[in-house]
């Protein structure tokens, strides 16, 4: 007979999961392992709300099991190391992102892109251990994590603020990196304000970059420029701004997950310009040829990062102050937070206060 979530594993936990593709969470006893020599365990303080946790209890890219407890933007304190842990001590912050395994063996492991592994790196919730037996997020009391994949919160970051970067940080910071858009007074162009691009802004102005932000709402000029410190402002729906604009940017990142066309962005690059889409699209995208051809323009895609790479990141957040502008709700809440997050009603990631909210009673 199979196991019940609560049988599995010997120490018991709590949280909050979907049974099913309705998406609606509920309260939910399961079971973690127990820390082994490599391990760390966490109390999870904070964690936020991604958009994929929307993706995925909605089953809306097709491979969600239940029950699912969400949550990959993880902030806690440490409670317990195994006796081969070295880079964590009892009672220190630290953060689990999107990964919780890889294989450590293949090329892409050997050269800290775990989360390309080519053995399939194993993802924090909705995914299969290395024990077989199913991954559940932080939307949850606590959390057990091989060391390799728990990053170090510097002191200097305030710590709900700091849980989305362990997802929404690394997804803007890596190909910002890689596609070597992070060259001083390069022309970067920013698609969507929410969660990842409120993000993304910040970390290409600490980088120097000369920032546009390109959205169908021109509600969201003066948050943009005022606010977070873009340099210009383009509206998606405005045929003669565009225009205005083609051929001007050396890189675009496009952070929206809903289908949208992207001929008329890869018009605002210039020759040698890529476009990079972060945002994790159902549907096929309609790909014209000729204006790749005629400026040998490159369309691309990068998802999170590395374990070195989201270390670095977090990094280079304390050091230029950049954290995500969070709405802190309770754990009661977050079925209505994952409605408003569906309507775009935030700004710009919500946080669950775990430690704090979440009780069994």
């Amino acid at each position: 007979m199979e196991k019940s979530p609560e049988e599995v594993h010997p120490v018991k936990a709590f949280g909050w999961a979907a049974k099913d593709i309705t998406g609606y969470l509920s309260p939910f006893n399961f079971s973690r392992r127990e820390t082994g020599d490599k391990d760390v365990k966490l109390k999870v303080l904070y964690c936020g709300i991604c958009h994929t946790d929307l993706h995925q209890l909605k089953n809306e890219w097709g491979f969600s099991k239940f029950p699912m407890v969400p949550g990959h933007e993880i902030v806690g304190e440490v409670t317990e190391v195994g006796s081969k842990v070295d880079k964590f001590k009892v009672g220190e912050k630290a953060g689990v992102g999107c990964l919780v395994g890889s294989c450590r063996s293949c090329e892409n492991c050997s050269n800290d892109l775990e989360n390309y592994c080519s053995k399939g790196a194993i993802a924090t919730y909705n995914a299969i251990d290395h024990d077989g037996t199913p991954t559940y997020g932080g939307y949850s009391d606590m959390i057990v994590v091989d060391e390799h994949f728990v990053i170090r919160i510097p002191e200097n970051l305030p710590l709900a603020a700091a849980a989305p970067l362990l997802c929404a940080g690394i997804t803007t910071y890596s190909p910002l990196r890689y596609f070597g858009l992070d060259k001083p007074g390069l022309h970067i162009g920013i698609v969507g304000l929410g969660g990842l691009g409120h993000v993304a802004v910040k970390f290409a102005k600490a980088l120097g970059l000369k920032v546009t932000l390109i959205s169908r709402s021109q509600d969201k000029k003066k948050e943009a420029i005022h606010y977070l410190g873009a340099d210009s402002f383009l509206i998606s729906t405005d045929p003669d701004q565009f225009q205005a604009a083609m051929g001007t940017m050396d890189g675009i990142l496009d952070t929206v997950s809903a289908t949208h066309p992207v001929q008329p962005l890869i018009g605002l690059l210039k020759t040698n310009g890529k476009l990079i889409l972060l945002g994790g699209i159902e549907k096929p995208l309609e790909l014209p040829v000729f204006p790749l051809l005629t400026g040998r323009k490159l369309v691309g895609a990068s998802g999170i990062g590395g374990m070195k790479e989201t270390q670095e990141m977090l990094d280079f957040a304390a050091k230029h102050n950049i954290t995500a502008d969070v709405e802190v709700i309770p754990m009661y809440y977050v079925n209505t937070a994952l409605e408003r997050l569906a309507r775009a009603d935030v700004k710009y990631r919500f946080v669950i206060d775990v430690a704090k909210t979440l009780n069994p009673e």
